[in-house]
């Protein structure tokens, strides 16, 4: 049998497959960004067929540059951005609309209503999600209210709703219409200790049974693929956050990483039972490996990090790659009192402001792009400390070290100021994709590569351990500014 396997990381900005090994080496990759599509304020959407045209481009750039076939894969898994919502034609397979992205705000009435009906608490209850745009219900409830005959489609089963993992599979397979529970987590409609969909929720947020996919397990054979991939089985699934959870290894209670991505997102491990966060959190489903217990996780989410890096270079210039964003750092001592708070669709985990909007605090004659990008790094570990702080008053488990992952990891200078305003050591893993390698060991366990979640942890190492070195004073003094810098970002949009 061969010994490879694929992955498809489809993200916020890119898409990439990825080939790994079965000592999890990456062997081969391909990557191809799509187009941010934001026609209002505070709208975010995806080209859906965009992206699956992109999602075959890098499976057959990565198998040409490894110079591999699909015989030569074992399995396939998926990983994606999630929450990012889409309705399509059952028939044709055609998008009804572009897909919302989850940091899309044009459902923020609906979160209103919704909370001035009182049903917060019953939905965080049942979902471990508070009511919020970022989740799917709402994105899905809007394109059925705003498509032309889409509820009427949806109801007859015409028109299949699904979060880009369900979108890849349905492609990839030739139709079938599934998703993983890690995904369904992330709806706002499964209830996340039956991890079925939930004719409660349903019934209140009005969306109807016949357009959603089936719930499946984030380790098991889903079918065979068609294309590019032909008779490849699709064995694995998960939303990008828990892959990246598997594939730091964090498979035990307590265990923790960061991933830095588009935006932020820290998850902990937190065993086979779901803990309610009273710190702002929220509860979700770690992972569902086969016929074994579900494991829980609670999270914090930031909603932008690396994009903000992007902005700087696409709508201010003052970059002209994203790798450069350290170089210009770095040419200042410091940040120069400079604070960049990137509310830019509100705040996430653990305000949860949808009325707070971006601002760059702090400007002075003094001021010039290095201090604009230093603060656009340090806004990333600013808030995982607010995050961490959370997690760690909710779970009562101190964070001896923090596992990091995702593009900006790679960045020295973030990754020392975290440990920094963390006062705790950060931990860079050997391979940064960790996205990938948590869909690549889902379809491995699924298919036999790999035996069980011991090889997994086995495969994991340290690339390098950044040690704090920052006074207490110093931080204590960055840490008051950061707050009162998020502050002034308060309310902006009431």
């Amino acid at each position: 049998m061969s010994r490879f396997i694929g992955a498809i990381d489809q993200g916020t900005t890119s898409t990439r497959f990825v080939i790994v090994d079965e000592s999890g080496d990456v062997r081969a990759f391909d990557q191809r960004e799509h187009a941010q599509i934001c026609p209002r304020p505070g709208w975010v959407e995806h080209d859906a067929a965009e992206i699956w045209r992109n999602t075959q481009a890098v499976i057959e750039g990565a198998l040409a540059t490894a110079g591999l076939g699909p015989r030569d894969l074992a399995a396939v898994g998926v990983t994606n951005q999630r929450e990012t919502s889409l309705l399509w034609d059952r028939a044709t397979g055609a998008p009804l609309h572009n897909a919302l992205v989850w940091m899309d705000t044009r459902t923020q009435p609906l979160v209103e209503r919704f909370n001035a009906q009182g049903v917060a608490d019953l939905v965080r209850a049942k979902t471990g999600l508070p009511l919020a745009t970022y989740f799917s219900a709402l994105k899905l409830s809007w394109l059925l209210d705003t498509i032309p005959g889409a509820r009427e489609k949806a109801a007859r089963g015409e028109a299949l709703f699904g979060t880009m993992d369900c979108w890849t599979i349905w492609n990839l397979t030739g139709g079938r219409h599934a998703t993983d529970a890690t995904n369904a987590s992330r709806t706002q409609l499964m209830d996340l200790r039956k991890l079925q969909w939930d004719d409660e929720l349903l019934r209140l947020f009005d969306i109807p049974r016949a357009c959603l996919p089936d719930i499946r397990s984030s380790s098991e054979i889903y079918g065979d693929c068609v294309g590019a991939l032909s008779g490849v089985p699709l064995a694995g699934a998960l939303g990008d956050q828990h892959a990246a959870l598997l594939g730091q290894a964090c498979l035990g209670p307590g265990e923790a990483k960061n991933t830095y991505g588009t935006g932020c997102f820290l998850l902990m491990n937190t065993g086979e039972t779901p803990h309610v966060s009273t710190k702002g959190l929220v509860t979700t489903l770690a992972y569902k490996l086969g016929n074994e217990k579900p494991a829980y996780a609670l999270e914090g989410s930031i909603a932008i990090a690396g994009a903000l890096v992007q902005w700087l270079r696409d709508n201010l210039g003052i970059i002209d790659s994203s790798a450069e964003v350290e170089a210009l750092a770095k040419s200042v001592e410091d940040n120069g009192d400079v604070y960049f708070v990137p509310a830019f669709s509100g705040l996430y985990a653990p305000r949860w402001r949808e009325d707070a909007r971006g601002i760059i605090a702090g400007l002075t004659r003094f001021s010039n792009k290095g201090h604009i990008a230093r603060a656009a790094l340090e806004a990333a570990a600013f808030q995982t400390r607010e995050v961490l702080a959370a997690m760690v008053a909710d779970s009562g488990v101190a964070i001896s070290e923090l596992k990091v992952d995702g593009g900006m990891a790679a960045n020295d200078l973030l990754m020392q100021f975290q440990a920094d305003i963390l006062d705790a050591p950060v931990v860079r893993p050997r391979h940064l994709e960790t996205t990938s390698l948590g869909a690549a060991y889902a379809a491995g366990l699924a298919v036999g590569v790999f035996r069980s979640v011991d090889d997994i942890a086995a495969h994991w190492s340290a690339e390098r351990r950044f040690a704090p070195t920052m006074t207490q004073q110093q931080r204590a003094r960055l840490v008051a500014s950061w707050e009162k810098a998020v502050e002034r970002s308060l309310g902006w949009a009431a």
